[in-house]
């Protein structure tokens, strides 16, 4: 019977997990930290394994350092939490599944990348089937209606639909501040700050040396706000390294463009950050098109985090609002086209300027385009630069859409674009 827990909130990932636990000896559930993994693997799993580095003799850790045998129960699936904290375990599942090609065995769920790559010594494809995991999105915690599904505008349905619900500025301002932490459901709005402020405290305490390598707390805050105040834009590490210097007079802080990659590398490693690639194969003249990504934090709360925001202040800078709320449009677009098994990217012409916030292809290669406008005052000029996007296109997008926050009705415009509310969206 499954660990599952009380008042488990059901995630679109879930369904894929079923599915790949037939398929595969294992599967290793990646992340970042509070975005519900653990919660997620006990819903599946009949036993469980805890790996959080810990100085009890009686843990699961110090047994694992003791004798590794000693932590498997042999009640499948058996959820290894933290797995990475002992690299060798990849090793030992990996072997455990060719011992009687069983399906279903082991669930690994970790929240950084091995610290030390070099003790493991089998990539365990064909084994072990690795998944991608994020905070909840809109749909998930219940905040999107869903009344509009992302797989029908690759179909092009014709859409005319009602929110229930309005969505005003202060509830926008509300879900960015708190993101999609799981924990953050049952609190007060007024609190919502609080858990991404923790997360990312944690990260400069204790996660940026999860390496073992020490690197400087004060620096890489720097860099955060760096990365914070450039959500959803198109920087360079250069950029990053002049955006420090400007913000500090102090020489002890100068930061070279090395210690930017590192530290960047670090965020990737834990989770923290997450770029939009570029999206080029089906425009006529890939010479010109930009192949610079898009960076983001893995949820917009912890930009927010970064910078001090709460509501008020949110609301108060409506430019920043709305980087922050393509932020949150990019969160929930990427956990719905990974659902349909599809990828998300963004589009930048270097010669003509011309940029699409989203790009989503299915595995087919067909896609669509989206742009992302807080207000509905821009719904027009964003129509306009879709209309001009797919006109360079080699082949045609299958939908563009516009998608919006301030709006309470779905519907397809006369051109042929797309107008959701960010509250109306499901896979």
């Amino acid at each position: 019977m499954a660990l599952t827990k009380e008042n488990y909130k059901k995630r679109l990932i879930d369904n894929e997990i079923s599915e790949l636990l037939k398929m595969f000896g294992a599967i290793s559930i990646e992340g970042p930290k509070y975005c519900g993994k653990t919660w997620t693997a006990l819903n599946h799993a009949n036993s469980m394994v805890l790996l959080t580095k810990s100085n009890n003799p009686n843990s699961d850790y110090q047994k694992a350092l003791i004798n590794r045998d000693l932590i498997y129960a042999n009640n499948y699936p058996e959820l290894i939490d933290e797995w990475q904290s002992i690299e060798q375990i990849w090793d030992d599942v990996r072997t455990k599944c060719d011992e009687d090609g069983k399906s279903g065995k082991f669930i690994l769920t970790g929240s950084s990348v091995p610290a030390r790559q070099d003790k493991i010594f089998h990539s365990g494809a064909g084994r072990i089937y690795k998944l991608n995991m994020y905070t909840m999105s809109l749909f998930e915690s219940g905040d999107s209606e869903g009344i509009v599904k992302l797989s029908d505008l690759f179909l092009n349905k014709d859409l005319a639909v009602n929110l229930k619900n309005k969505p005003t500025l202060e509830k926008l301002a509300d879900l960015i501040i708190r993101g999609g932490w799981p924990a953050s459901l049952k609190y007060d709005s007024k609190n919502y700050y609080r858990l991404p402020l923790s997360y990312i405290e944690d990260v400069l305490s204790h996660d940026i040396n999860y390496d073992g390598v020490m690197r400087d707390r004060e620096k890489m805050q720097m860099l955060l706000r760096s990365l914070a105040r450039n959500e959803s834009t198109l920087v360079t590490n250069e950029k990053l390294v002049n955006d420090i210097e400007n913000y500090t007079t102090e020489k002890n802080y100068q930061i070279s463009r090395n210690t930017v990659s590192d530290y960047l590398n670090v965020l990737e490693n834990i989770h923290l950050i997450q770029n939009q690639l570029p999206y080029s194969i089906k425009i006529r003249s890939s010479v010109r098109v930009g192949k610079m990504s898009k960076r983001h934090f893995v949820d917009v709360s912890l930009a927010c985090a970064v910078l001090g925001l709460k509501q008020e202040q949110l609301m108060k800078d409506l430019e920043l609002f709305g980087f922050m709320f393509e932020s949150l449009v990019v969160r929930d677009l990427r956990i719905y086209i990974e659902y349909l098994g599809g990828h998300i990217y963004h589009f930048h012409d270097n010669n003509t300027g011309l940029e699409v916030d989203v790009i989503l292809e299915l595995r087919d290669g067909t896609f669509g385009a989206i742009e992302v406008k807080l207000g509905v005052g821009k719904i027009e000029e964003a129509a306009k630069n879709l209309l001009k996007f797919a006109k360079s296109c080699d082949v045609e997008p299958k939908f563009l859409g516009v998608v919006c926050g301030m709006i309470d009705y779905a519907y397809k415009r006369k051109d042929g674009v797309y107008v959701l509310p960010i509250t109306a969206l499901r896979p």
